[in-house]
């Protein structure tokens, strides 16, 4: 087809559908994306993808496994009815092996694990659409103590775009403080199931901002959450985080 070939050549961008509901990790990935270079329609639900969709066709659609009003499994499922040939990748930050497995076997390709380097994001778009050059990955640095913002990396996964670097971690730090509070109501009712929810939400938003010292502490806090001593720890770093730099 002309599309593929122009596609192949480099004249045009493959389009795809993003739809992630996290504003902070919609905006990580929509940018990691384009920058491949790719155009992206990003959405935050089922149905917004399916109007999206009805619209133009997509060369690559990147569903989240969990949505407002539904889930990957079934907007894919629901889209596979009009275009049965669409490469999909799905995208998560759970690690439970049977909820992978489902994703792998309802027809997404690869199954993306958050939080992700942009890196590892349009390394996967790439395998995906088979006709991309890859990019070669920055030199890895080695740390000491955690800083609280790991501007080197955050740089360097969305190539050096300083601009979009500021805008997602204004996004993330406008959000944080509700999500500390949701975290620490959650485990004072001792609903650990509630506080793992906003910790696994948190996780992957962390990872694409460069919040390395909070990455760690929501880390540790989500493997113990009745710890006091590790729910203290985070909400010190989440006021670190918030200080002004």
């Amino acid at each position: 087809m002309e599309r593929d070939r122009l596609m192949k050549s480099g004249v045009m961008k493959p389009c795809l559908l993003l739809v992630e509901d996290d504003p902070v990790s919609r905006s990580f990935l929509c940018a990691a994306a384009e920058a491949l270079p790719a155009e992206v329609d990003a959405v935050d639900s089922s149905a917004a993808a399916m109007a999206r969709a009805a619209d133009r066709k997509h060369d690559l659609w990147l569903f989240d496994a969990n949505l407002p009003d539904g889930n990957g499994i079934e907007l894919l499922h629901r889209l596979r009815v009009s275009d049965p040939e669409t490469p999909a990748l799905a995208h998560t930050a759970s690690r439970d092996r049977t909820e992978l497995g489902a994703l792998i076997a309802a027809g997404f390709s690869e199954v993306l694990i958050k939080p992700l380097t942009a890196i590892e994001w349009q390394s996967a778009i790439r395998r995906a659409l088979g006709d991309m050059p890859e990019t070669p990955k920055p030199e890895s640095r080695r740390c000491g103590k955690l800083p609280v913002w790991n501007d080197d990396a955050a740089l360097a996964a969305l190539k050096g775009n300083g601009e979009h670097v500021a805008t997602l971690r204004n996004l993330f730090l406008a959000e944080l403080p509700a999500q500390r509070d949701a975290v620490l109501a959650a485990l004072q009712r001792q609903d650990h199931a509630a506080a793992h929810d906003v910790l696994h939400r948190l996780k992957a938003s962390c990872g694409f901002v460069g919040a390395s010292r909070l990455l760690a502490a929501v880390e540790t806090l989500d493997t113990a959450p009745c710890d006091p001593v590790h729910a203290s720890t985070f909400s010190n770093v989440v006021e670190d985080t918030l200080a002004p730099k």
